[in-house]
C-alpha cells in the first residue's frame, strides 16, 4: 500500500478530527514542539502540515498563542455527499456495489477540468453499478486524483465502493454539486436495467481539499428510485 508522507499523514489526522467535531471551534492545536514529538518528525514537516491546514481555513495560527480550531461560517444550504450504502439500508434495503473498471491515466489533452483534477499526477478513472437488493439503482463514472490521495491508487475498491473509501479517507472542505433530468441512452439504459429514454437523475458532484481538487464524479440514478435533500439553517462544520 502507498504510504502517505509524514506532512500529509499530520494533516489528515488532524482534518478528520476537526471536521467529524472531536476538534471544536477554538480548541488548542498542540504547538510545533509537541507535534515534532508526537510524530518524530522535524519542524519543517510540522509547519508544512499546519500551514496545509490554515490554507484549508481549518485552523488559525498565531505565533504566540499557538494554533486553534477555526470557527467555521454560522449558516450555509448543504446538500450533503451522500454515502450510498449507508442510505440504501436506511431504506431498508440490502447494498451491494458492482466494479465495472478501473484504470490509471493521464489527463485528457484539450480537457481542462481534467488537466485541473490531475494536478502534477494521474487520474484513477472508475465505472461501477449501485444496487438496492436486485435492482440497480445508479450509475457511477469518478475521476480521482492520485496527486490528491495517492493511497487509492491501492484500495480494494471492489469491496468498498469508491464514494465511502473517499468520505472516510480524505476529509473534504468544499464541495459542488450539479442535478439535472436526463433521459438515459440505450447503453446506460442496459446496465440500469431500465427502458431506453426513461428519466434519470443526473448528478454531478466535485470536491476540493482546500485548492486541492480531490475527485469528480457523475452519477446517473434511476428518476423513480432516488431522491435529494438539502438542509438549510445552522451549520456546525462536520462533514458527514
Amino acid at each position: 500500500m502507498t504510504a502517505l508522507a509524514l506532512h500529509e499523514r499530520i494533516r489528515t489526522d488532524f482534518e478528520g478530527r476537526i471536521l467529524s467535531g472531536a476538534l471544536q471551534p477554538g480548541a488548542r492545536i498542540p504547538v510545533e514542539h509537541e507535534l515534532m514529538q508526537l510524530y518524530g518528525c522535524s519542524r519543517m514537516t510540522v509547519s508544512k502540515a499546519l500551514s496545509a491546514l490554515s490554507s484549508a481555513g481549518l485552523i488559525e495560527r498565531n505565533k504566540r498563542a499557538g494554533s486553534v480550531v477555526a470557527r467555521p461560517k454560522v449558516h450555509s444550504m448543504i446538500l450533503d455527499v451522500p454515502d450510498l450504502p449507508v442510505e440504501v439500508a436506511a431504506r431498508g434495503q440490502a447494498y451491494r456495489f458492482q466494479l465495472l473498471s478501473r484504470k490509471v491515466r493521464p489527463p485528457v489533452r484539450g480537457r481542462p477540468d481534467e488537466i485541473a483534477l490531475a494536478g502534477a499526477g494521474q487520474l484513477l478513472e472508475l465505472r461501477g453499478l449501485h444496487f438496492a437488493d436486485t435492482l440497480p439503482l445508479a450509475l457511477e463514472d469518478r475521476l480521482v486524483s492520485l496527486a490528491a490521495v495517492p493511497q487509492m491508487g491501492d484500495a480494494d475498491l471492489a469491496v468498498d465502493p469508491p464514494g465511502s473509501w473517499l468520505l472516510r479517507a480524505v476529509p473534504w472542505t468544499e464541495a459542488e454539486t450539479k442535478i439535472a433530468a436526463v433521459n438515459c441512452d440505450a447503453k446506460t439504459a442496459r446496465l440500469l436495467q431500465i427502458t431506453p429514454g426513461a428519466a434519470c437523475l443526473s448528478v454531478d458532484r466535485s470536491t476540493w481539499r482546500a485548492h486541492e481538487r480531490i475527485t469528480s464524479v457523475r452519477q446517473l440514478f434511476v428518476g423513480i428510485a432516488y431522491d435529494l435533500v438539502a438542509r438549510i439553517g445552522h451549520y456546525g462544520g462536520s462533514v458527514p
